[in-house]
């Protein structure tokens, strides 16, 4: 098993491993750092000695191990002892027990605020570091540090218990777990920073946890539109960058290179949500990402059923994001200045003051304008203001054509 599978199996594993720890002892933070110790060893251990037969009951073992050590007083015998510990581990018995959606709900505690609930789920069970989420929030990194740290103490105070919520507390606490997994899964397929376009492993991980969720409620229709839309985004994964790992517009993918079976399942949840009593902002995304599904070309693409469910998104959930796609596809129904003059309206949101993607969507509705002065500087600035490599090569790209042609 190379490195990035090590890697991939520990990003797994590590969530179902700290649901146990809490479970068995009911402390959270001091199970989460065990946890982290346990992953660290297994990192360091598992690419020369080889993976254990039972690599989940591995690390419950040394986590357990490490827990109890923190809790005794005896600073130097628990150093003595750390560096042998992995090393004489037998697996004890692990129930074959998956207590990752109970992890969710835990992290999605009442106490906290549905912000600290979020963040301390994509540290907790995603995996994601604080600067990640702290990008995703569109906040300074030292804030969400600052915001988990405050979310773990809380926790602790509430003295809660690792027990399914219920009735109208589960419902509230499914509706920020889905939030969770969604901010998981973007950052998954369109990676924050970093060379790489996307962290698969990321998206693979909330579509797994998206699909648990669904095993458990199938009737909800924000659960199945959520699970439709990762698998019709995804889906478009290895159509999305080039051999050398350049970015890839929708508009020019090869769409035979998109997962057809990925895309069928999701629009057989699409239509089965759809056929349910509720319409929510989960599957309406979901809907729009089958009508460019079903398009065999960009060119085919029903672009007024897209821009009239972006319509309906926006009024039903407001968000510059929506706001921002939704001028996309007016200025493909209606031209780029319909395009450019619903964006003028987001100027004025501190939230999207200098964000490379309206910076990005203005430059491209310019250059359909005819405007490739104003296409170029914009290009250029929306490059400067993102932290992803891929995307700032794509935008540089698109500025030096610009200057090329112009």
């Amino acid at each position: 098993m190379t490195a990035p599978d090590h890697e991939g199996l520990l990003r797994e594993l590590a969530p179902q491993v700290l649901g146990t720890l809490v479970r068995r002892y009911g402390q959270f933070e001091g199970c989460e750092d065990a946890v982290q110790e346990a992953v660290l060893a297994a990192a360091v251990q598992w690419p020369g000695e080889g993976v254990p037969g039972n690599p989940r009951g591995w690390l419950v073992t040394v986590a357990s191990r490490r827990y109890v050590d923190q809790l005794r007083s005896d600073h130097a015998r628990r150093e003595r002892e750390a560096a042998t510990a992995a090393a004489e581990v037998v697996p004890e018995e692990v129930p074959d027990r998956d207590d990752t959606l109970l992890l969710l709900f835990l992290c999605c505690h009442p106490t906290l605020t549905a912000a600290s609930q979020t963040a301390l789920t994509l540290r907790a069970v995603g995996g994601l570091t604080t600067a990640e989420i702290a990008r995703a929030f569109l906040v300074p990194e030292a804030t969400m540090a600052a915001r988990i740290s405050r979310a773990k103490q809380r926790i602790r105070a509430a003295g809660s218990t690792f027990a399914p919520p219920e009735g109208a507390e589960r419902e509230e606490r499914l509706r920020v777990v889905l939030q969770v997994l969604y901010l998981i899964f973007n950052e998954g397929y369109t990676a924050s920073s970093g060379a790489l376009l996307h962290r698969p492993d990321l998206a693979r991980e909330a579509i797994r946890l998206t699909r648990a969720v669904h095993e458990q409620l199938p009737g909800d229709g924000e659960v199945g539109g959520l699970l439709a839309l990762m698998l019709l985004t995804h889906s478009r994964r290895e159509a999305r960058t080039t051999a050398g790992g350049g970015l890839v517009p929708l508009d020019e993918q090869d769409r035979t290179r998109w997962d057809r079976a990925m895309v069928e399942e999701g629009m057989a949840l699409v239509k089965a949500s759809l056929a349910g009593p509720e319409l929510g902002p989960y599957l309406l995304q979901a809907a729009i990402a089958a009508t460019h599904a079903v398009a065999p070309t960009a060119a085919a693409t029903d672009w007024r059923q897209v821009h009239a469910l972006y319509l309906v998104l926006e009024r039903l959930a407001p968000n510059p994001m929506v706001t921002l796609n939704r001028a996309v596809a007016l200025a493909e129904v209606e031209g780029p200045a319909a395009g450019l003059a619903l964006l003028a309206a987001l100027d004025a949101d501190a939230r999207m003051a200098g964000h490379h993607r309206l910076l990005s969507v203005r430059a491209h509705l310019l250059e359909k304008a005819g405007d490739p002065a104003g296409a170029y500087e914009h290009y250029r600035r929306a490059a400067r203001a993102t932290d992803s490599i891929a995307e700032r090569r794509f935008l540089d790209g698109r500025a030096a054509r610009l200057r090329s042609t112009g």
